[in-house]
This record gives C-alpha cells, sequence and structure tokens, in this order.
C-alpha cells in the first residue's frame, strides 16, 4: 500500500504543545482559567489531535493513534470536567477524584514514555516532561501543595509544551528543506 498522506504528528504535537503552555501558563500563575484556555482544549488540544491519531492509525502507527487520540480526548475531558461543573450539570470533582485523574494520565503517559525508547530524544523529552507534570499536579490536588508547587508544576508544563512544538516544528522544517534545521537526537 502506498503511503502518499502527510505527516500527521506535527499537528498533533502544536495542538497538544500550545494547548500545554497556555493551561500551565495559568498554573503558573499568569492568569485565571478562562473561556480561552477551554476553548484551547476543545479545538486544538482536543479535536486536532483526534484527527492527527486518526491520521497516524491511517499510517499503520499504533503509538501516534494512541497517543493523539488519547491525549485529545484527555483534552475534550479536562475541558468537560470545567464545563459540567460550570453550566450545573454535575458537582466538579473534589481534589481527590483530580488527583486520582492526573495520576491516572501520568501512569498511561509514564507507559508510553516507555515506548519512546525506540524514538529521537525529542519525543522521549515531551513524554517523559509530561510524565512530571501529570504526577506534581496530581500532588497538588492530593496533597493541597498550592503556591510555589502549583507554580512550579506551571513552569514545567510550559516546558513540556514548548518542547512538544519544538518537536513539531523540527519535523515540519526538517522534511520541508530535507535535511535537518532542528535536531531531534535520532535514534
Amino acid at each position: 500500500m502506498d503511503d502518499n498522506f502527510a505527516n500527521p504528528a506535527p499537528l498533533g504535537l502544536t495542538g497538544f504543545g500550545m494547548t500545554t503552555v497556555l493551561l500551565n501558563m495559568h498554573n503558573a500563575g499568569f492568569y485565571p482559567l478562562d473561556s480561552m484556555i477551554v476553548a484551547m482544549g476543545i479545538c486544538y488540544g482536543g479535536l486536532a489531535q483526534v484527527i492527527a491519531g486518526i491520521m497516524e492509525w491511517r499510517k499503520n502507527n499504533t503509538f501516534g493513534a494512541t497517543a493523539f487520540c488519547s491525549f485529545g480526548l484527555f483534552w475534550l475531558s479536562f475541558a468537560g470536567l470545567i464545563l459540567f461543573s460550570k453550566q450545573g450539570l454535575c458537582q466538579g470533582p473534589t481534589c481527590t477524584a483530580m488527583a486520582t485523574y492526573l495520576f491516572m494520565w501520568g501512569l498511561f503517559t509514564f507507559a508510553m514514555w516507555i515506548a519512546t525508547w525506540k524514538a529521537n530524544r525529542g519525543i522521549q523529552v515531551v513524554f517523559l516532561s509530561l510524565v512530571v507534570l501529570f504526577w506534581m499536579l496530581a500532588c497538588k490536588d492530593a496533597f493541597g501543595w498550592t503556591g510555589v508547587w502549583a507554580t512550579v508544576a506551571g513552569y514545567e508544563g510550559i516546558f513540556c509544551g514548548f518542547t512538544a512544538i519544538y518537536v513539531a516544528m523540527a519535523q515540519i522544517l526538517n522534511e520541508t528543506f530535507g535535511h535537518v534545521i532542528l535536531p531531534l537526537g535520532e535514534k
């Protein structure tokens, strides 16, 4: 079968990266959680990643399909957690429930990080920094670690998001120019 489809990974990585940066700027204390973050979570973090995941499935890339669809659905569920409670459709999650939610996403991401050991260093850094982020945020909710802990978690999330954007731009530029413009630490 000929594969003449575009590489969907940069779409998924920028959807993830930009949304992660914006949410974690909130976590770092730059601005409140508002409709900008929720809209990015639904449209670019959510829908764009699910589309990229379906495109990865078409390219027979199980890792890419699982990662992008899962994290796209993470963003949609996260937006739902905010919107459902704000609209009075159901009670918002308790701190314990939110900590469990974030811990489980960290556990999933940890398993996916192990799969990146066969990938380039850029992808490895994205997934490892995301594991750290999920578990830092889980600890924040589980133990009530606000203040400095939440701010540091926000900065760690900004790093994670910009790393994903870097990997996406490296893939685009390296493919466009036919040689390495931005290194990825190829395996």
